[in-house]
């Protein structure tokens, strides 16, 4: 590869110094895992994607695809990532409004209609009921005629942050944990090629937190799943390859590059030294990041765009794997199409058209880059000391710990903002006096109902005998140590659904409540 200059770029420089870091592709990865970096193929270009009815998403998919996005990524209303059905009193009025609706494996079927699974790479944002959108998932690709062994995305299912800042969880830390665990070992098994966990900062950094804090708390809870599985007798090598992480990209270009830098540094000495990995690819630590919701302004959002251009530069200059680019009028509604296309159209300018794909670790070998991914690293270090003297992560969410940080950091955050010593341009400091109308996503009030009729018909026409004899074994299983999964299908491909699934677990478990 060359500049328009003529000017040869190698896969990554090297200067005075540079050993100490290490190469791109070699341990402790702080340059990245790929030591090419995006030479031989860019980032996965995974723009978010949910709402209202299954049909609705199924059309904004087919439209991103068409338009060059390479990786699949479903968001859930709700409901959904709740546990509950649309036909659930608590679910009324938020049917379809934050993500897709899904009830039942026929929701999903008509998700993924006319999808290739066997070629896509789906991520799908769902937590305490990760296991049962992936055994739907599996379900629809085994009605589409592909092995289970074929496909290939992630779960986030990372339930330790719904407690700490996001607040979508079902039952208590514990039995959550011991789901989380009964999913890597099924996947294992049934569905290698795809990421049964995905370990997200994002939402601790949407909360308020710190950089920092959004570090050390998500190796933390990546930690505390290592151990989980481990202690489950799992062979750590045989599952941590598989891990994956999601982190936040926000506007500090430089404190962003080294936070991605210093969390794959850091995690490759966590694997080696505290788990005794052998394989390389559970030290490598594989991220997708998005860029920062909660940094977008409702006041001049087009402004929003240089934003998210800053955010996904400082994300491939740090080497994410995939990427999602917000849409500008997200501070207002869900992102129109034309929002939604001119975030993916972000992306393509990047790798396309600003030689970000060149070299590995642009940044490598700066003092301020190295000198901001010690100090992160350290003080990231210092704050998952603390946690381990609590005994985890688990303990350490119990007791509040985390949410206590994360609370502290919002409020300082905001008496900055409020005392004008940060500035966000159009917030409190040169705003509009009156602020154009954008236009904006609206969802049709009446797909709630259609969602609702659809899943009492389902109930109607399945066979109900059937349906409680399988809810019957996922109990028994919850009572034991059986891997839940196995009779969590069963029950789904009698067309029980996402709501009576996870009420067996809630019986049997109980729920949390902070």
């Amino acid at each position: 590869m060359t500049t328009e200059s003529g000017i040869p770029v190698p896969p990554f420089c090297e200067g005075p110094g540079s050993g100490a870091i290490g190469d791109p592709g070699q341990y402790p990865y702080t340059r990245g895992v790929r030591a090419d970096g995006y030479r031989s193929r860019p980032w996965t270009m995974r723009q978010y994607a949910g709402f209202a009815s299954a049909e609705e998403t199924n059309e904004r998919f087919h439209l991103l695809l068409e338009r060059g996005q390479t990786g699949l990524s479903t968001a859930f209303d709700l409901p959904t990532q709740l546990g509950l059905d649309s036909d659930d009193p608590k679910s009324l009025g938020e049917v379809g409004r934050t993500g897709v609706a899904i009830d039942s494996v026929e929701d999903m079927e008509r998700l993924f209609k006319g999808i290739p699974m066997g070629e896509a790479s789906t991520s799908m944002t769902i937590n305490a009921p990760a296991s049962v959108l992936l055994l739907l998932y599996q379900l629809t690709g085994e009605r589409q005629g592909v092995a289970p062994e074929q496909l290939s995305g992630t779960i986030q299912n990372d339930i330790l942050k719904e407690y700490a800042a996001r607040g979508n969880y079902i039952y208590p830390p514990r039995p959550s944990m011991r789901l989380t665990v009964d999913t890597m070992a099924y996947a294992k098994e049934h569905l290698p090629r795809f990421n049964t966990i995905s370990i997200s900062g994002y939402h601790i950094r949407e909360a308020g937190s710190t950089a920092v804090q959004e570090l050390a708390f998500t190796l933390a809870n990546g930690l505390a799943y290592v151990q989980a599985a481990v202690d489950a007798g799992l062979d750590v090598d045989a599952f941590a390859p598989r891990l994956s992480f999601f982190f936040n990209a926000h506007n500090d270009v430089f404190q962003e590059v080294a936070k991605f830098r210093a969390a794959r540094r850091m995690w490759a000495r966590f694997m080696e030294e505290r788990f005794g990995a052998k394989d390389e690819r559970s030290k490598m630590l594989r991220f997708h990041a998005q860029t920062g919701g909660s940094t977008l302004t409702a006041q001049q959002p087009e402004v929003n765009l240089i934003r998210v251009a800053l955010q996904a530069f400082s994300a491939t200059a740090g080497g994410a794997q995939s990427l999602h680019t917000n849409g500008f009028d997200e501070a207002l509604a869900l992102p129109t199409e034309h929002a939604a296309t001119l975030a993916l159209r972000t992306q393509q300018v990047l790798a396309h058209e600003s030689g970000i794909t060149a070299t590995a670790d642009p940044f490598g070998g700066s003092w301020y880059i190295e000198g901001l991914t010690d100090e992160l690293e350290a003080r990231a270090l210092e704050l998952i000391d603390e946690i381990d003297k609590l005994g985890g992560s688990v303990v350490a969410t119990e007791q509040g710990f985390i949410q206590d940080q994360i609370e502290d950091s919002a409020y300082r955050s905001l008496r900055r903002l409020e005392n004008g010593d940060d500035i966000v341009v159009g917030v409190n400091k040169y705003r509009n006096e009156e602020e154009p109308e954008v236009p904006i996503h609206r969802i049709d009030a009446s797909l709630e109902q259609q969602q609702v009729a659809r899943t009492q018909a389902l109930r109607a026409a399945r066979d109900s005998g059937a349906v409680e004899s399988a809810l019957t074994a996922v109990r028994a299983a919850a009572d034991s140590d059986t891997n839940l999964l196995h009779p969590m299908k069963d029950a789904l491909a009698a067309h029980a659904t996402v709501g009576e699934v996870c009420g067996v677990l809630r019986e049997a478990w109980g729920t949390h409540d902070r």
